[in-house]
């Protein structure tokens, strides 16, 4: 493979010095880009979009060519793995993804399955080497998943939700059948991000985005155990070159230790913890990735160039920050907006380094 141009994102992952605060966006790839609506209209779909190699290389690329960003991330979806468990996935207008054939019983849950990463889910991969072949050592690619209890809500709610009123009810009733699925789904994430690690993702993001809606207790019984499991299974180095692992959950801020104790690398935070508050709960033990409110993308170019300053200053002169924003950025944002953030990270924090 092309050595690495750019790999302050790597470096900083791993808390090592850096010239500048490395950005990237979660959804910087998406509907925000004018481009990336162009190409989704040209492959008929958003699934058809992400099994299409090429096209799934070209939106990943798209937001490259705007913007100064330090990393790519794969173009796909969190929910390829329960879709190719066979619950019949699909996008309807309006709605969001719904399963055709949600998992509400025992018997259901016994019938799943770790999908076959070659065939089954060989569209990713493909993607994936695709990916990291344009990229020709640009910048780094970021390989991902949905963590299992994020995909357990969408497999057993069918679809999303705003109650988890199903997903609830068989934590509290059926407990032992959840763990079963969370199980089968913890084997699954660990086989597909090893496949994407060997096709050639430089580092690896868990997202746990409904982790919040948990109790403490729950929380630690029913998903951060499972993203535990994860990070021991993966493949950490790759062709000579670490591969650092991220997790996130979103409206975790108040388990951060717990999480850091995973043996991750690095911890994404979303608005609601201060990351001064965060760095001083973790210590060096991991480096820390977020955490802007993507709505103030909203606001004027100069109001998202000082809170990019507000939270460079929370962070401080230390190593280890890779800024983001705390969620993925929203789909009606002004790409001119998205560039102001970006810009104002590369230009006010080579201060802080």
């Amino acid at each position: 493979m092309t050595a690495l141009q750019n790999d302050r994102f790597l470096r900083a992952l791993q808390r090592q010095p850096v010239d500048r605060t490395p950005v990237w966006m979660m959804r910087q790839a998406g509907r925000y880009l004018p481009e990336y609506r162009a190409t989704r209209q040209e492959a008929g779909s958003f699934m058809d979009l992400c099994r299409n190699k090429e096209l799934a290389c070209e939106v990943t690329l798209q937001p490259l060519e705007r913007y100064e960003l330090d990393a790519a991330i794969l173009f796909s979806d969190i929910l390829t793995i329960p879709d190719a468990m066979g619950l019949q996935l699909r996008f309807a207008p309006g709605e969001g993804p719904i399963f055709d054939k949600p998992i509400r019983t025992d018997a259901e849950a016994k019938k799943l399955f770790v999908p076959d990463m070659a065939s089954e889910l060989g569209y990713v991969m493909d993607a994936v080497s695709t990916i990291r072949k344009a990229l020709n050592g640009r910048v780094p690619l970021i390989g991902f998943s949905g963590s299992p209890w994020t995909l357990a809500t969408y497999m057993i709610e069918g679809g999303s939700s705003k109650t988890f009123s199903q997903i609830k009810a068989m934590l509290y009733d059926q407990p032992q059948t959840l763990h079963h699925i969370l199980g089968v789904l913890a084997d699954s994430v660990t086989a597909y991000l090893n496949a994407q690690i060997e096709a050639g993702a430089q580092a690896v993001q868990i997202f746990d985005t409904w982790g919040g809606v948990l109790t403490p207790r729950d929380y630690e019984a029913f998903s951060l155990q499972y993203m535990a499991r994860i990070v021991d299974g993966l493949i950490r180095e790759k062709d000579g070159q670490k591969v650092p692992v991220i997790l996130f959950t979103k409206g975790g801020g108040q388990w951060l230790e717990k999480m850091a104790e995973t043996g991750c690398d690095a911890l994404g935070l979303d608005w609601t913890t201060d990351l001064d508050d965060a760095r001083a709960r973790v210590g060096d033990k991991v480096a820390l990735q977020g955490n802007m409110d993507p709505s103030v993308l909203y606001a004027s170019p100069e109001r998202i160039r000082e809170e990019v300053a507000t939270i460079l200053g929370k962070f401080g002169k230390n190593n280890g920050h890779v800024f983001n924003l705390g969620h993925g950025i929203h789909p009606e944002i002004d790409p001119e907006h998205a560039g102001a953030f970006i810009k104002a990270v590369t230009e006010l924090s080579p201060a802080y380094h």
